[in-house]
């Protein structure tokens, strides 16, 4: 089992399960340049719109990601697996009124989040804590819905859906949006590996996310290709102040089909 160490005075954390966690949860904690806090990167008024534009791009992402939770209400508890400083989680609870519950392994992100909740005054619906998304704890059939933004491809896909089997309540409504490998491309391209190299993940398949939710009774009700959607991104992105040299693996890869941004909601049966 895992032990469980202090990160604040506020905030007790769950250690990390085994040494490629923990090098995530550093990666996250010493993220020098995080790119959605970038608020003024540059002087020029083309640069400042440019950074809007992206902002209002990834806002939109997530009220795509949203709009495919179901029906939730008030009363109802979510979960956001891979929270990050939870921005996705506000947006939530200002759409639903329900209680939001964020995990991740960095207790820099999760500090982030409970502060931002407190100065919204929304600290009793909205919380971040640091723990193992694979081993959370949630009651068993306690959670309305839950999701993954962009953080599957940390973790083992059945490890990942039988918790989340575990804790949905039966109806309860699966949402990740996630970018993977195009199984008719062959394997992954070299496009993919770069992305995996620069992220320190494991980028799965379409098929891998099918076949582990089948095995863990979660049946997908809407899978959405979203790659036309993001390209323009990526492509607004290579141009700008946050550029990190990732950018054309993402350009070239959505351009020849071998990988994809999809978004996959499925329901507990």
């Amino acid at each position: 089992m895992t032990t469980e160490t202090t990160a604040t005075a506020s905030v007790k954390i769950l250690a990390p399960a085994t040494p490629y966690q923990g090098d995530i949860a550093r990666c996250w904690h010493n993220e020098a340049r995080p790119v959605n806090l970038r608020g003024d990167p540059a002087h020029s008024e083309y640069e400042k719109k440019l950074i809007a534009e992206l902002h209002r791009l990834e806002s939109a992402q997530a009220e795509v990601l949203l709009d495919h939770l179901g029906p939730v209400g008030p009363g109802d508890t979510l979960v956001d697996a891979g929270c990050g400083r939870g921005g996705s989680m506000v947006m939530a609870h200002r759409r639903f009124g329900c209680r939001v519950e964020g995990v991740t392994l960095s207790a820099t992100q999760a500090d982030f989040g409970n502060r931002r909740a407190r100065e919204l005054r929304i600290e009793d619906h909205v919380r971040s804590r640091v723990c193992n998304m694979l081993d959370t704890p949630f009651e068993k059939g306690s959670i309305a819905a839950s999701w993954n933004n962009e953080s599957s491809m940390y973790v083992d896909l059945d490890d990942l859906f039988a918790e989340r089997s575990r804790f949905l309540r039966v109806g309860g409504r699966y949402v990740t949006i996630t970018g993977c490998w195009n199984p008719r491309y062959g394997q992954p391209s070299k496009w993919v590996s770069q992305i995996d190299a620069h992220f320190e993940c494991n980028i799965h398949s379409r098929r891998e996310y099918l076949r582990a939710m089948a095995d863990n009774r979660l049946v997908p009700q809407a899978i959405v290709d979203l790659t036309p959607d993001t390209l323009p991104h990526w492509e607004l992105r290579a141009t700008s102040s946050l550029v990190t040299g990732i950018e054309k693996a993402f350009i070239e890869s959505y351009r020849d089909g071998s990988f994809q941004y999809v978004l996959i909601a499925a329901d507990r049966v």
